[in-house]
């Protein structure tokens, strides 16, 4: 169902309820996710992204319910991924006359992800194009997250489409920002920042800074997932900007895995450590955790402590994909510490500290190892690297 934002504005996308892993089962998605598209009705028919292809015919329908199709000029693609332009050949056999417009790097990304001879427009930051009463500005927003993003600003109505920034998963039967749950809201937007913004996160400063440079009034920010932010629609804005200084909490999450549980009491020994001396945290078996939440867990934290047994000269495989999450993710201003137990060769903690290293996350102090299970003296010396981790915290 069409809902109109503001007059001859519309959103047409798609709620997604049933939806939990996205970007081919990189990202969880526990409470859904929408496809936002946005129809502009002026002297030109403007439509602003798709949504993902299976959802296809929901949008076409959600289009009718205002024009026909094929009374489209315009299609603003800004950002080739197939969430956002997955219905892109669906639109454009039903208004086989529009313009497709994209950024420079959008030129090169949607065709070839379609490779269709569409009447391509290439635009670059300030660009306009009239469509009657108002105008699209366009501000080219590179690697947030893909080289190709773009946002779209709508003039006279003050509304900037902003693609993957600013969004979030969440399913609701509400699209505005005042009409849902705010812890929800913000837990959801914190864990899309975490998991997928982290890494651009000096590109996201200058990019709102650039756009604010523009003097753009904003009333209404429209982004490709979740809801749209019109109550105080800067607050999302504050959030970036504060979230990609990447100044974190003085607490810490302990993650490990474990075999026969004797890796598990040394997690709970380090936790015991922290809290004698007063620093939060949270402690989470990867095997039975989901990974992008405790990432999430790990963004907001100034302290990540990895535990794992050691197996085949390695860690368990439940680690590796955590500690591959951390170098790619680019974490900054944390500091980590290992610990491990093992029966034979032991390289465990080494593997973990080295891991950290290429993470640029300095180690804190010396790992603790453990043969077979913990004795009480393991797990004292657990116990104060945890204080250990507290010190370098505080």
């Amino acid at each position: 169902m069409a809902i109109e934002l503001k007059k001859g504005v519309y959103w047409v996308g798609v709620v997604d309820w049933s939806i939990r892993k996205f970007h081919g089962h990189e990202l969880s998605t526990h409470r859904g996710t929408t496809y936002n598209a946005y129809l502009i009705v002026d002297e030109k028919i403007v439509l602003v992204d798709t949504v993902w292809g299976p959802f296809q015919d929901r949008l076409i329908e959600n289009i009718r319910e205002i024009v026909d199709p094929a009374k489209i000029d315009i299609v603003v693609a800004n950002h080739a991924e197939t969430d956002h332009s997955g219905s892109l050949p669906t639109v454009m056999r039903h208004a086989p006359k529009a313009a497709v417009v994209v950024s420079k790097r959008g030129l090169e990304s949607v065709e070839g992800h379609y490779h269709q001879p569409w009447a391509f427009k290439a635009v670059q930051t300030g660009d306009k194009i009239n469509i009657g009463e108002n105008d699209l500005v366009f501000v080219e927003a590179p690697m947030l997250h893909w080289p190709d993003s773009m946002f779209t600003y709508l003039t006279g109505k003050n509304i900037l489409m902003s693609n993957d920034a600013f969004g979030h998963h969440y399913a609701t039967p509400f699209r505005f920002n005042d009409q849902v749950d705010q812890e929800e809201l913000f837990e959801e937007a914190i864990k899309y920042y975490a998991n997928i913004l982290t890494p651009f996160s000096g590109p996201v400063l200058k990019k709102i800074d650039e756009v604010l440079a523009l003097n753009l009034p904003v009333e209404i920010i429209a982004p490709s997932h979740g809801i749209i932010w019109r109550k105080d629609p800067l607050q999302i804005v504050k959030k970036y900007q504060e979230w990609a200084s990447q100044k974190p909490a003085k607490t810490a999450v302990i993650l490990y895995d474990t075999m026969w549980n004797g890796t598990r009491k040394m997690a709970e020994a380090v936790g015991d450590g922290l809290a004698v001396e007063g620093i939060p945290y949270k402690i989470f078996h990867m095997a039975v955790t989901d990974r992008n939440d405790v990432i999430t867990e790990i963004f907001k934290a100034g302290a990540v402590v990895v535990g794992s047994p050691t197996l085949n000269n390695g860690l368990l495989p439940t680690i590796m994909p955590i500690l591959e999450d951390l170098r790619g993710l680019k974490f900054q201003n944390k500091i980590g510490a290992a610990f491990g137990s093992y029966g034979w060769s032991g390289e465990c903690v080494k593997i973990i500290e080295e891991h950290l290293g290429r993470c640029k996350i300095p180690v804190a102090a010396p790992g603790v190892r453990a043969k077979w299970q913990p004795k009480p003296a393991d797990l004292a010396e657990c116990v104060k690297l945890g204080r250990q981790v507290a010190a370098a915290l505080k």
